[in-house]
């Protein structure tokens, strides 16, 4: 049974980059594929792009979608074994994950980490739930550790951009409000680790990512040197993983200028939105002809597209 919940699970990322290129091209063409198949998606946090493109991917394959907002529609979900559920808790995952299973062909799910228990988090016990529990294939739509949807767009985006074979592509921490979770920065470098890309990080002392996903990438914690001659910046805030989910003293000067993007190549500027103006990027870069977040976001569709289409395959 294929999931996509990290890239291992569906083998082939240029494969898959590919794909969403191809569903791009032509939205329509597999519109047969999911007939009399359900997608189920399960909230457990906010969302604008990942709700609405997951749900223009399913129809576009001619599935049906049922979404529900798992914190305010239905009832509060346990997750410890042997618990004694005389509180406000009223249903077991076991049961829940279960019964989804027997409406949906595929379910997806989103679910954001407390950021108080490091270890807790990264066991990711929401996502990995569902996949043991439901009995059908589960899409990870931003869970604790991965973001996996958003990484496949980003690629995709790249790969539309690239002006040369082996592009520089910087992730960069930027500031911000609230202690955010590690995910999306997690995952585009899980992602383009796989690539061969000359892909580097860029966050201030106290920020860098978990070893087993930032890989062999080089870690810069000067924002300038790490952008010299960059073809793209990606722009995202993530809190601290050392201290966990900490917002450390300092480092507001780590907004993308105007000023710091003049030490690229022309870069793209890449965010996954949604982004705090004058916070992490000057409204001169985000609103220049080389920032890419419309089209990077419209990109959501055919990730996700290219995920489901894999997983109907199989089914």
């Amino acid at each position: 049974m294929k999931h996509f919940i990290n890239p291992n699970d569906i083998p082939g990322v240029q494969e898959l980059i590919e794909e969403g290129l191809a569903q791009k091209a032509n939205p329509l063409t597999n519109r047969d594929l999911g007939k009399d198949k359900t997608l189920c998606l399960l909230f457990f946090n906010s969302s604008l792009r990942t709700r609405l493109s997951t749900q223009k991917a399913a129809v576009n394959l001619g599935m049906n979608v049922m979404v529900m907002n798992v914190g305010s529609d239905g009832w509060q979900l346990e997750f410890e074994d042997g618990a004694i559920m005389n509180g406000g808790k009223a249903e077991h995952i076991k049961e829940a994950a279960a019964v989804i299973g027997q409406y949906a062909d595929i379910i997806g799910v989103r679910s954001f980490p407390g950021l108080e228990d490091r270890e807790a988090d990264y066991a990711e016990l929401v996502i990995e739930s569902f996949r043991n529990l439901s009995g059908v294939p589960v899409i990870n739509l931003e869970s604790a550790t991965r973001h996996p949807c958003q990484s496949l767009a980003d690629l995709i985006t790249i790969e539309e951009l690239k002006t040369k074979a082996r592009p520089k592509v910087v992730l960069t921490w930027a500031p911000h409000l609230r202690a955010l979770p590690q995910a999306v920065g997690n995952s585009f470098a899980e992602w383009l680790n796989l690539t061969d890309y000359e892909f580097v990080i860029a966050n201030p002392e106290g920020y860098d990512l978990a070893p087993e996903y930032r890989g062999d990438a080089p870690v810069y914690h000067n924002q300038e040197e790490a952008f010299e001659g960059a073809d793209f910046i990606y722009a995202k805030n993530w809190s601290s993983y050392e201290q966990y989910g900490q917002i450390l003293p300092g480092n507001e000067d780590w907004i993308v200028s105007a000023e710091k993007m003049k030490l690229t190549d022309n870069a793209k500027f890449m965010h996954c939105l949604p982004v705090r103006r004058g916070v992490i990027v000057e409204d001169a870069v985000i609103d220049s002809p080389n920032s890419v977040v419309i089209q990077q976001a419209g990109n959501r569709v055919w990730s996700v597209q290219a995920a489901v289409k894999k997983i109907l395959e199989e089914l």
